[in-house]
């Protein structure tokens, strides 16, 4: 049962083939909207705020362009200017409108501290980074790379979040905190990843041309971790918090320590049944790693 005052409606299968894109984004959205009243009936103060991001918006494309603009304004980079941008873009691109519902369910299904989907939409800066981002790398690729840059510098400016806009993200992504988060130019996240913050997904030097991790579907990273160089991290697989990794890491196994090591030794690491960027398990590794105690 959901706790008393928070509101949950019958939720479309993610699986069922007859559930359209408009059918999940039009749920997700009534979410929204249906908490946004709630929260401005119950605390006044905030109900120009949610009647300005939220309420008077016919769709979640619309909101969020405004929310985004609005948070990466600037004296000479004007808000309208922001929301024309990012509603034409979510509009042309249907994909972005995707993973920007699967990054809400991602944070509202693995965060605990995640009370609500207008709580995420409106305060979790590392789903607007992620928005943004998405937005940034579509310029990018359309060959508007000084409009991608100037976003990009606004994105790390305002939510402490440096992404390139080259990089790759999939959808399903859950940036929790988020704060100090780098992701290089070539790098490439899969889908259903969660990373926690200060985590790098770097290089190793000046060298040019592929340089930066790849991420499999379903990794889960912990904070602080450093995964540096033209590295792939399987499927599935788990790195501990303040892991620095320099090499491959096999499909669902854990990393840990600097530098890493494989959770059971290089020979038969232990494997893991789970997928650990959904189910957030951090510590499961703990009494088969280490005898540390307090």
């Amino acid at each position: 049962m959901p706790p008393e005052g928070e509101l949950r409606y019958p939720s479309p299968p993610l699986t069922d083939s007859t559930t359209t894109i408009d059918d999940e984004a039009g749920w997700v959205w009534a979410q929204i909207k249906a908490e946004a009243r709630r929260d401005a009936e119950s605390e006044p103060a905030l109900a120009s705020y949610l009647y300005s991001t939220i309420l008077s918006h016919s769709s979640l494309e619309r909101s969020l362009s405004f929310h985004l603009g609005n948070k990466l304004c600037s004296s000479t980079l004007l808000s309208t200017l922001l929301y024309d941008l990012f509603l034409n873009t979510f509009t042309s691109d249907p994909g972005l409108r995707v993973a920007a519902v699967a990054d809400l369910r991602a944070a509202r299904a693995r965060d605990p501290a995640c009370v609500s989907f207008s709580h995420c939409l409106l305060n979790y800066k590392g789903f607007l980074a992620c928005q943004a981002h998405r937005v940034a790398h579509k310029l990018w690729n359309q060959s508007r790379r000084p409009l991608a840059l100037a976003l990009h510098s606004r994105i790390s400016d305002v939510f402490a979040v440096d992404i390139h806009p080259a990089a790759k993200i999939g959808k399903g992504i859950l940036f929790d905190h988020a704060t100090g988060v780098v992701i290089g130019e070539t790098a490439v996240i899969g889908n259903n990843v969660s990373i926690l913050h200060h985590v790098t997904l770097g290089g190793t030097g000046k060298a040019s041309g592929d340089r930066h991790p790849k991420i499999g579907d379903g990794v889960l990273i912990g904070a602080g971790a450093t995964i540096l160089g033209n590295v792939k991290i399987g499927e599935g697989a788990k790195i501990g918090a303040g892991s620095v990794v320099l090499i491959d890491v096999p499909p669902r196994t854990t990393t840990v320590g600097n530098p890493a090591r494989l959770v059971g030794g290089k020979e038969k690491p232990a494997k893991l049944e789970e997928c650990p960027g959904e189910s957030m398990d951090h510590t499961s590794f703990i009494s088969d790693w280490s005898d540390y105690i307090i």
